[in-house]
């Protein structure tokens, strides 16, 4: 299984190499030492039968695909501890899931670096470090001034690429850029996630920084709307496997750099962190060094593409990564 999941991971990673798209990149940290698949074999996660009279602890997370494989990987990590786990991993947007976090109605989430500091913090757009451990550090001090642990950031992003069709990209003239896309179709319909609409990093950033001036179209539709003909762009995430069918979808380089670092943090509860203690909270990150863009890629496909369900694909994930047998 290991042998299988790294041959098709590198197959992904050359794709990108060769195809140079937007979705495909990745920072330093990110492709360390993994250039071709996730660092192999981790520790195989040991079960400490006293963690169950530690209570349940609830995993949460937001409402869409990589969210719940992430929430997954994160229960089932800790259900290889020997804890009791309650899952909540479909939220919704990130304010409720935060606000489920400081409540106290649920003890962690993953939520991504940008998104944390420009929709929580009330940091501008403009002033997110464009690199992505300062990015993290920041939000980590955020966080904290709120009761709440953030773990290492993720090896991979998840940023925002604005995306068409190839038979729309054709017609406008096959741009590389955002900038070159609106320049000539300011215009143009874009289909986002409802919350897309007030967010600095999202709808008013297109709007402010590249002169956007057409229809937001409220869906969670992406690449169906395009499909569809419901719209003529969507706002993607980096991830999404859609954006490795190159005969299919093209995707724009966010030439401004618009759009913050989107590494996730797992955020926890302090006083969780305190009831899981220091071994599992190494375990979380440890576990997460796998968490490549091919990697988180690979997984996607197998939710949205091949149809599996994010618990499935999760065990997988750490089974393949010698976490559990």
């Amino acid at each position: 299984m290991i042998s299988t999941y790294r041959r098709i991971l590198a197959a992904l990673t050359a794709m990108c190499l060769v195809l140079g798209v937007t979705a495909c990149g990745g920072d330093d940290k990110a492709d360390k030492g993994s250039a071709e698949a996730p660092a192999a074999g981790g520790k195989a996660i040991e079960r400490d039968p006293a963690n169950a009279s530690k209570g349940t602890i609830t995993v949460a997370s937001k409402n869409f695909e990589e969210q719940y494989i992430l929430g997954e990987i994160y229960a089932q990590t800790l259900e290889a501890q020997g804890f009791k786990v309650k899952r909540r991993l479909n939220l919704g947007s990130e304010q409720v899931a935060y606000k489920a976090l400081r409540g106290g109605d649920v003890d962690m989430y993953p939520e991504y670096t940008g998104t944390a500091l420009t929709s929580f913090f009330e940091v501008k757009v403009a002033d997110v470090p464009k690199d992505p451990d300062a990015t993290y550090e920041l939000a980590k001090k955020a966080y904290a001034t709120n009761g709440i642990t953030a773990l290492e950031r993720t090896p991979f992003e998840n940023t925002y690429v604005v995306a068409t069709t190839k038979a729309t990209d054709a017609k406008l003239g096959s741009p590389e850029t955002i900038s070159q896309l609106f320049a000539k179709n300011p215009n143009l319909s874009i289909s986002g996630f409802p919350e897309c609409r007030q967010r600095a990093d999202c709808l008013l950033g297109l709007r402010d920084s590249y002169g956007f001036k057409g229809k937001f179209i409220s869906s969670d539709g992406k690449f169906s709307d395009l499909d569809g003909g419901q719209s003529e762009l969507t706002l993607a995430f980096g991830t999404d496997p859609q954006l490795l069918l190159t005969d299919k979808y093209v995707g724009y380089k966010d030439d401004k750099n618009l759009f913050p670092p989107y590494h996730i943090t797992l955020g926890i509860r302090d006083e969780a962190v305190k009831t899981i203690g220091p071994k599992a909270v190494e375990t979380l990150e440890a576990v997460q060094e796998g968490m490549t863009k091919a990697a988180m890629s690979e997984l996607g496909r197998r939710v949205v593409l091949d149809k599996q369900e994010p618990k499935k694909v999760a065990a997988d994930y750490l089974s393949e990564e010698g976490f559990v047998n």
